[in-house]
């Protein structure tokens, strides 16, 4: 057992539920965060869980142009590449929507993983804490790009964004922003769906030392499962 943050579990019938509950959560969080400060800065994760959501954000009744983008990791693959996080993002949904192309902020992976993580340290450096992140929690523990066995990235002095070398699953160069980066946030929903995530749920319940462990946002965190990976719930 390790310690971390408060974590609230929300179980949900499949993964349509799931992607409707966040959605409701996403346009509150869009809203509270416009109405405070007259901008939203959302985190963006990788994946198959968060995909619908994309696509169902098109129909957020906001002010597109407060919206800035981030994105929690990326591959080091050329731009443009079909297996980019970016790329997923835009076709689903970015793409669709009036933001204006400034204040959405891809990971220059291709640039390989230290040049690239540099340069988005760089991006970072004026950002105050996110508004919101969405992550999600791989069959294997990992967040992001932060995987087991692997330094997170924590305490004050972590950079925003690290280079990865050694990804245990291809490929093997990343950049991910850091867990100590991650938990600058106001909110942090994790998206977590499918029977093949129940054993990586079930490890995160039994408080094992998962690197989303190591995400401690003040508020805690908010994890979304589907019925198929809450069996052990």
């Amino acid at each position: 057992m390790t310690s971390g943050p408060e974590i609230r579990w929300h179980r949900h019938r499949d993964l349509a539920a799931l992607t409707a509950a966040v959605l409701e959560r996403l346009g509150q969080h869009a809203q509270r965060a416009i109405a405070a400060r007259q901008s939203f800065h959302v985190v963006l994760s990788g994946g198959s869980t968060p995909r619908p959501l994309y696509g169902a954000a098109v129909g957020i009744e906001t002010d597109w142009s407060c919206w800035h983008i981030y994105f929690a990791d990326e591959r080091c693959l050329p731009r443009g590449h079909a297996e980019r996080n970016d790329r997923m993002a835009s076709e689903a949904w970015l793409d669709r929507m009036p933001i204006p192309p400034g204040q959405i902020h891809p990971i220059p992976a291709e640039l390989g993983p230290e040049a690239a993580a540099e340069a988005y340290r760089r991006t970072l450096a004026s950002v105050g804490p996110f508004d919101l992140v969405l992550l999600g929690l791989g069959e294997d523990g990992h967040t992001a790009s932060l995987f087991p066995g692997h330094d997170p990235g924590t305490g004050a002095g972590a950079p925003a964004a690290l280079p990865v070398t050694d990804a245990p699953k291809p490929p093997p160069q990343r950049v991910s922003l850091s867990a100590a980066r991650l938990a600058d946030a106001r909110a942090v929903e994790v998206l977590v769906s499918g029977a093949d995530k129940a054993e990586a749920v079930r490890r995160l319940r039994d408080g094992e030392a998962l690197p989303i462990r190591a995400v401690t946002p003040a508020a805690g965190l908010d994890v979304h499962v589907d019925a198929a990976a809450a069996r052990w719930i």
